[in-house]
């Protein structure tokens, strides 16, 4: 599970208006929730305006759901700049969510040994479907290559080596798979041919990795987890290629696996 560099506030790119991929569903639940991950991922504050062209909203409408969110303590309102952004009431919600979350709880103890083992950051994500993967977990040793990842994380579900263990392990027909492949970027990327082959790959081993495809110089070993045979959330390795090669790629792998299954393993109640 790769990360991937943050939007700047002024390059966010515009959601679709009239039911696009940001603000679909139920309006007033998708709108907050697409208000509040673009405070979450801008560096500084936002107007209305900005906010509301960044999601394709009436600005009148943006306002009024800034304004509820705001009187739940999810966003905070500077009355001198005119500006919004995230409130405490996220983070206790946030918080919440992880002191209930048995994938994390497990899953920390596991990553904090592994990320100390081998110098370099172990994560746990959260697999929503073919939409999204989530970090839930995460433990960097102070040597470790200083990554734009964090809990909460959000990247595309079928990207780098993550992604290849979804899509070997997932039950997705080939041709769903193949038309969300085809919207991935990657700063290397494979050719359909190759990425199939990597996933043919990875459902014999029982592992993925990502050499360099994502992001290069970054090499990323993942392994699935997989309670009653379905793909809910990944054990991932991510460190500079040449230091992970010198730990041995293969090995890693088989270790990552066998610490997912155990996982799995617990999650059944095993």
């Amino acid at each position: 599970m790769p990360p991937a560099p943050r939007p700047r506030a002024d390059a966010l790119p515009p959601a679709p208006r009239g039911g696009g991929a940001v603000i679909r569903g139920v309006p007033a639940v998708t709108r907050a929730a697409a208000i509040l991950r673009l405070l979450a991922r801008s560096t500084e504050p936002l107007g209305v305006q900005p906010i509301a062209r960044a999601l394709g909203l009436v600005p009148s409408t943006c306002l009024h759901i800034l304004r509820a969110l705001a009187a739940e303590d999810l966003v905070s309102f500077d009355p001198v700049t005119k500006r919004y952004g995230l409130a405490g009431g996220v983070l206790a919600l946030a918080r919440a969510m992880l002191r209930h979350d048995a994938f994390g709880n497990l899953a920390q103890p596991v990553l904090d040994r592994l990320a100390t083992r081998h110098g370099a950051t172990a994560i746990g994500v959260e697999v929503a479907g073919l939409e999204r993967i989530v970090v839930v977990a995460i433990s960097r040793p102070g040597q470790a290559l200083r990554l734009q990842v964090d809990i909460g994380s959000r990247y595309p579900a079928l990207i780098s080596a993550t992604g290849r263990c979804i899509a070997a392990f997932g039950g997705h027909p080939w041709p769903v798979l193949e038309r969300r492949f085809a919207a991935l970027r990657w700063e290397d990327p494979p050719s359909l041919a190759e990425w199939r082959a990597d996933i043919a790959a990875t459902a014999q081993a029982g592992y993925a990795v990502d050499e360099g495809r994502y992001i290069a110089g970054v090499t990323v070993v993942a392994a699935p987890v997989m309670p009653h045979g379905r793909v809910s959330h990944a054990v991932v390795m991510v460190g500079v290629s040449e230091q992970l090669r010198r730990i041995g790629l293969a090995a890693l792998g088989e270790e990552l696996r066998a610490e997912a299954a155990a996982l799995t393993r617990r999650l059944e109640g095993g």
